[in-house]
């Protein structure tokens, strides 16, 4: 077990035999450490952490701190990172809360810049970039490929939909539909997300669908319930268009986002 000599691995943890463990880290004796995981140096584990292969840590993060919870009372609650991530220097993930899920969990192939932070009881997808001092608040849950940009902050609770993208310095206080686009403070949806869409070949028909179902969605006529089930029904030969209504049809306990000067809630007038 490559460990540096000055490390401290705690008794009690599991290391896998080719991790690399480097200088001034400290290991909990909770912590399981997968194959070809690299502990760059000053990487503090905590807690009940749990590291899946291939993931790499830069200096001075801190992985696995309790949760920033005035309810919390050192209960052994757990985090958990998938794959093939790369946290960067100064990023934080804490574990979960007893009140909450009881864990944190980030997907595999996720990118953390420097300083970003996920807090108690997140649900983070496969392959989230985390942009510089982006910051998730408790029991926020961002879905697959989503991208944070630099400076935003989610608020708790919220929901971040798949393949969205939240602008930099964006204040997200509402729920973001999968592949939307959030930018300002407070954020409205601005958009879809066509570029990110792009980028990940997704086909022309999907985005046109996509777009379709924004129109609809968005309208002035009649109530937005009215609008859900007329998008439902139009684009239900869409597994993307019908991500976006499962998700606005999910139970949340925040309200959507929607463009400027508009609130949208199941069941409510356009006005």
């Amino acid at each position: 077990m490559p460990v540096h000599p000055t490390a401290i691995v705690e008794e009690g943890s599991q290391v896998a035999s080719d991790a690399i463990v480097g200088p001034w880290c400290r290991v909990s004796s909770k912590a399981v450490i997968a194959s070809g995981v690299e502990l760059k140096s000053n990487v503090i584990v905590e807690g009940r952490t749990e590291i899946g292969p291939r993931t790499v840590i830069y200096p001075f993060a801190v992985i696995g701190g309790p949760p920033q919870h005035l309810g919390y009372r050192g209960e052994d609650t757990a985090l958990k990172i998938g794959a093939d991530c790369v946290i960067r220097e100064h990023s934080t993930a804490n574990l979960g809360t007893p009140a909450g899920r009881g864990r944190t969990v980030i997907g595999d192939r996720c990118y953390l810049m420097t300083g970003a932070h996920v807090a108690h009881d997140c649900i983070v997808g496969a392959g989230v970039i985390f942009a510089n001092n982006a910051t998730l608040g408790g029991h926020v849950v961002v879905e697959e490929g989503v991208f944070l940009g630099g400076l935003c902050a989610i608020h708790q609770n919220c929901r971040i939909g798949a393949y969205a993208f939240i602008g930099g310095c964006a204040a997200v206080t509402t729920d973001v539909i999968p592949y939307g686009s959030a930018t300002g403070n407070h954020a409205v949806l601005a958009s879809l997300n066509i570029v990110g869409m792009k980028r990940r070949g997704m086909p022309r028909a999907a985005i046109h669908d996509l777009r379709g179902v924004y129109r609809t969605l968005f309208s002035d006529e009649g109530s937005f319930q009215e609008r859900i089930d007329a998008a439902a029904a139009r684009y239900a030969h869409s597994k993307e268009a019908m991500r976006v209504i499962q998700f606005i049809r999910e139970d949340t306990r925040r309200p959507l986002m929607a463009p400027p000067r508009k609130s949208w809630r199941v069941g409510e007038n356009s006005e």
